[in-house]
């Protein structure tokens, strides 16, 4: 064969590669509304940049027919290429072919990039869109999947790992996408569940849907296995997109800067009176968030679960920053299981990869009742404060109104290592609640008085005095336990002052294996 007829044979075998399963395949994905696997790539990533591996591979099998079935790439379509001119590497998973089941050379494909990603600490991300195991090939498949799973847990903490969920996601393939640090999901046509409607109703005898069982409402909202939901694919690609601006490529480098003109020192009024006078009315967190990072952009991580606690993304003076803040707008902001472990999660990853934490208090405890008990809110709960005191990256804290009991010491407290600890005028630092506080230590002379006019005038005075004394920010100032009380239209420029303070901090933790956190 001539050289030219080589080079016309290579771009032949490319041309064939990049189709898949197929037009009609194509065709059909894109009748469901649904990227093919190349798309997904040319949109998330810049323009050109995309470099392929493995386009030639196939499947080795020879069981069931199969070996009659061959198709270019084998339904993972892999290789790196560059978003916002930063490396990283990707695998997307190909729909028109075999419906994207995983086999071993499959499986060998996504290993190999996870491989590189880990070696040239630059981020993964894995676009989902497959049937699950590739059954024709038996063990070898789920060999394959148990490869990948472990290269996500080596990877864990010191590479950003990313997944995308474009369509089904089922059986063994969830743990992959459970074992990176996000998970975004397309309204329409992503799913996830480890057994699908039909084991379920032979099992069980529930009826339910594929969206109801595991569609991306019921993740973003039931599980909290998802962390964003995106009305369509584009949306989700650009989502990751904006992700990764927050993220360092590795452990060891620092989150990049983003260029900012926003002034530091703009005064924002209407903080001084966004607090109600009512200390049981609510008022919306996310209001004082917008207010202090710069031009009030956030990206908000798990919106829709457990929305009593509020976390997410923001810059200060073009410093990325992980925000935590209790959300007075639902539940009064209290700590339960969900917000427990979905701040703490978001938490040690913030620490993993060196994003310092901004963390806005208004908290008025644990969510009391056998409902929370027998779920656990003692492990749960221990899994937030385990989190913070572990933390060694810059920890902000702002006690915005109420902080009390064991909520106060989880929140970032000064005794978990806080670094900069600041409240405003009107926080309430203390055990408990006047009320609470003063049935316990005026039980008796309550009890000893005769009427109730009597009991009632007592107890607003006791309460006044308990007030004066403890729902103020100066008795915890005056043990050192609050670096600062601030002026609340001036958080911002005290925020930012404290972050370019804490910018060379160095702060260790013993030696040991790992941590035994509690789960």
């Amino acid at each position: 064969m001539s050289f030219e007829n080589k080079i016309k044979e290579l771009l032949e075998k490319r041309e064939q590669a990049k189709l898949g399963g197929g037009q009609k395949r194509i065709d059909a994905q894109h009748h469901k509304g649904k990227l093919t696997a190349r798309e997904r790539i040319d949109l998330l990533l810049d323009e050109g940049s995309f470099e392929e591996f493995d386009m030639f591979v196939t499947h080795r099998c020879n069981d069931f027919g199969l070996e009659k079935q061959q198709y270019y790439s084998d339904g993972v379509i892999t290789g790196f290429g560059t978003i916002d001119g930063r490396l990283v590497y990707v695998f997307a998973q190909d729909f028109t072919v075999f419906g994207g089941s995983l086999s071993l050379a499959y499986a060998e494909k996504i290993c190999k990039v996870m491989d590189k990603a880990l070696k040239m600490g630059a981020p993964v991300i894995g676009l989902n869109d497959s049937g699950g195991a590739r059954i024709q090939e038996g063990v070898n498949s789920l060999a394959g999947y148990a490869e990948i799973f472990q290269r996500n847990i080596m990877s864990s903490g010191v590479i950003p790992q990313i997944s995308g969920i474009f369509g089904p996601c089922a059986g063994g393939a969830v743990y992959s996408p459970a074992l990176t640090d996000f998970t975004i999901m397309t309204k329409e046509n992503s799913y996830m569940f480890v057994t699908g409607p039909k084991v379920v109703k032979t099992v069980t005898g529930e009826v339910v849907t594929e969206q109801e069982l595991g569609g991306a409402m019921t993740h973003g909202t039931k599980s909290g296995v998802t962390h964003f939901i995106a009305d369509d694919e584009q949306e989700g690609l650009l989502l990751i997109r904006k992700l990764l601006s927050f993220l360092p490529q590795n452990n060891l480098e620092e989150p990049p800067l983003a260029p900012c003109d926003d002034p530091i020192d703009r005064l924002e009024d209407e903080l001084n009176s966004i607090i109600p006078e009512n200390p049981n009315k609510p008022y919306n967190v996310k209001d004082v968030i917008y207010a202090i990072v710069d031009y009030s952009e956030f990206l908000e991580v798990q919106r829709n679960y457990a929305p009593n606690i509020v976390t997410g993304f923001a810059h200060f003076n073009g410093m990325p920053v992980g925000v935590v803040a209790n959300q007075p707008n639902y539940l009064a902001g209290v700590l339960d299981i969900n917000a427990s472990r979905k701040a703490a999660r978001f938490v040690r990853f913030c620490d993993a990869f060196n994003i310092p934490l901004v963390t806005l208090v208004d908290v008025p405890g644990f969510l009391p009742g056998t409902t929370q008990e027998y779920g656990g809110i003692i492990i749960h709960g221990a899994k937030l404060l385990y989190a913070y005191g572990e933390a060694t990256v810059p920890k902000v804290t702002i006690i915005l109104r109420k902080a009390y009991g064991g909520a106060y010491c989880v929140m970032s407290s000064k005794h978990l290592r806080g670094d900069i600890n600041y409240a405003w005028p009107m926080a309430e630092i203390a055990v408990m609640g006047p009320k609470g506080a003063i049935e316990v230590l005026r039980s008796k002379e309550i009890k000893a008085l005769e009427s109730e006019e009597e009991k009632t005038r007592f107890v607003v005075e006791q309460e006044k005095e308990y007030l004066d004394k403890f729902a103020t920010p100066y008795h915890a100032a005056k043990f050192g336990y609050i670096d600062d009380v601030i002026e609340p239209r001036n958080t911002r420029f005290r925020v930012i002052r404290a972050l370019q303070s804490l910018a060379t901090k160095k702060d260790l933790n013993p030696p040991k294996k790992h941590s035994n956190l509690p789960l």
